[in-house]
C-alpha cells in the first residue's frame, strides 16, 4: 500500500487517456450488473438487522457493551444502506424493489423504517450527493475538514489539549452537532452555508430531525422494556445512549479521514473537463484496507473512496470487484493512489485538524501558468 502522496505534476498525466479508460471500464462495470447485487446488499441488510436484534434482546438486562455494540451496528449499518442506495447504486440491479433505490428508500414515511437519523435524508443527499460529491476538495465543498477547522480547531491561540477535547466532543456528538444542521443549511440555501443556521431552519432541524430520532431511541425504546421494570427501562435507556456515542464514533472514523491528510489535495479552482474532475477525485481521496464483506462491514464499504468518487452509483459488490482495476488505472498513468489502515487515515485526518499538518494544495490555474518558477503545491 502506498505510504504518502508523491509530489507530481498533474499536467504530466495523460488525462484525456485516464478518461477513456474509466469510460471503459465503467462500460465493463454496467455489462456485470445482475441479481447478485442485490442477493448481496440483502445479506449486509441481515447482518444490520441480526445486530439491532442482538442489541435489543439484551438490553433491558443492564448496561452492557454487548448490546451497546449490538444497537449502534445496527445504526450504522442503516447509515451504510443510505449512502449507497442513496447514490443510486441498486437503481439499475435486476430484482431489486423500488424501496431500495433511490426512488423509494427513506423517502416520505420510509424514512421512519429505512433511515431514521438525525438528519433528514433529502438535506443529506443535497449536501453529500450533490454539494460533496461535485466539488470534492473546494471551498465549495462543504465537507472540507480543514477549511471548516480554520479558525476554531486550527488556531494555534487555543492550547492542543484544548483542540484535541475539542474534537473528541465532536466525534462523539458529530451526526446531531454538525451533520443535521450542515446537511439542513446546504438543502435550504442550494450551497454551502456560509452563516449560522436562522431561527426557522433550527426549528425545522429540531421538530424534524432530532425530535423523531431522540423519540425513539431515548423514549420510546426504554418505555417499551418498563413492563419488565424501571431497571429494564433505565438499562435499555443507558444501552442506547451508548450505543449512539458508539455510532457517532464509528461513522466519523470512517467518514472523517476520507478527504483529510498531509498526503491529500484540496484545489484552488474547479477541474477543467471531465479527465481532470477524475484526477482531482483521485488525488483527493483515500481508501481504507479493502476486501471481504466482513472487513468492508465494518469500514461500511468507505473504505473505497477512491472508486466511490470515480463511480458514485455502483453497488457494494462491484466497488470489491472493481477496486483492483482502478488501482491498476492509476498505476499506469503515473496518478496517486493513497491506501492506508483507517487508524493511520484517522491519524492523519487529526493532525489536518488540530492545525499539526496541512494538506497540500493544488495551485490555481492562472498561478499555474504565470511566468517563473512557480510549484504545482502550496
Amino acid at each position: 500500500m502506498s505510504r504518502a502522496t508523491p509530489d507530481f505534476d498533474p499536467a504530466s498525466v495523460d488525462v484525456e487517456g485516464f478518461l477513456r479508460d474509466l469510460r471503459a471500464l465503467r462500460t465493463e462495470i454496467d455489462a456485470s450488473v445482475s441479481e447478485a447485487d442485490h442477493s448481496h446488499l440483502r445479506r449486509i441488510e441481515r447482518w444490520g438487522r441480526a445486530a439491532t436484534v442482538l442489541g435489543l434482546a439484551t438490553c433491558w438486562l443492564m448496561p452492557n457493551p454487548l448490546s451497546a455494540v449490538g444497537l449502534s451496528l445496527g445504526r450504522s449499518t442503516r447509515w451504510l444502506l443510505m449512502h449507497h442506495v442513496g447514490h443510486r447504486g441498486y437503481d439499475r440491479v435486476p430484482g431489486a424493489p423500488v424501496e431500495r433505490t433511490s426512488k423509494g428508500f427513506a423517502r416520505g414515511g420510509r424514512r421512519y423504517l429505512d433511515w431514521l437519523d438525525w438528519m433528514l435524508p433529502e438535506a443529506w443527499v443535497f449536501e453529500h450527493n450533490v454539494l460533496h460529491h461535485s466539488h470534492t476538495g473546494e471551498d465549495a465543498d462543504p465537507d472540507l475538514l480543514e477549511r471548516n477547522a480554520e479558525g476554531t480547531l486550527r488556531s494555534p491561540e487555543r492550547p492542543l489539549a484544548l483542540r484535541y477535547l475539542q474534537l473528541g466532543l465532536l466525534a462523539i456528538t458529530w451526526r446531531a452537532s454538525y451533520y443535521a444542521p450542515e446537511t439542513l443549511a446546504s438543502l435550504r440555501r442550494k450551497r454551502r452555508p456560509d452563516s449560522p443556521l436562522t431561527r426557522e431552519e433550527w426549528r425545522e432541524v429540531l421538530l424534524r430531525g432530532y425530535a423523531p430520532y431522540a423519540a425513539w431511541n431515548f423514549v420510546l425504546l426504554p418505555a417499551l422494556f418498563l413492563p419488565l421494570g424501571a431497571w429494564a427501562g433505565f438499562s435499555a435507556l443507558c444501552n442506547s445512549l451508548m450505543a449512539e456515542v458508539l455510532t457517532n464514533l464509528h461513522t466519523f472514523l470512517v467518514v472523517g479521514p476520507n478527504h483529510t491528510g498531509e498526503d491529500l489535495y484540496r484545489f484552488d479552482s474547479a477541474p477543467e473537463g471531465k479527465g481532470e474532475r477524475y484526477v482531482q477525485q483521485v488525488i483527493g481521496s483515500a481508501n481504507y484496507r479493502t476486501g471481504g464483506d466482513l472487513n468492508d462491514y465494518l469500514h461500511l464499504w468507505l473504505n473505497y473512496q477512491i472508486e466511490h468518487h470515480l463511480f458514485p452509483d455502483l453497488s457494494m459488490l462491484q466497488y470489491q470487484r472493481v477496486q483492483p482495476k482502478v488501482r491498476a488505472l492509476c498505476e499506469k498513468y503515473g496518478i496517486p493512489y493513497v491506501q492506508e489502515s483507517v487508524w493511520t487515515r484517522a491519524r492523519k485526518m487529526v493532525d489536518i485538524v488540530v492545525g499539526k499538518s496541512s494538506m497540500r494544495r493544488l495551485a490555481r490555474r492562472e498561478e499555474a501558468s504565470a511566468p517563473g518558477p512557480i510549484p504545482d503545491v502550496a
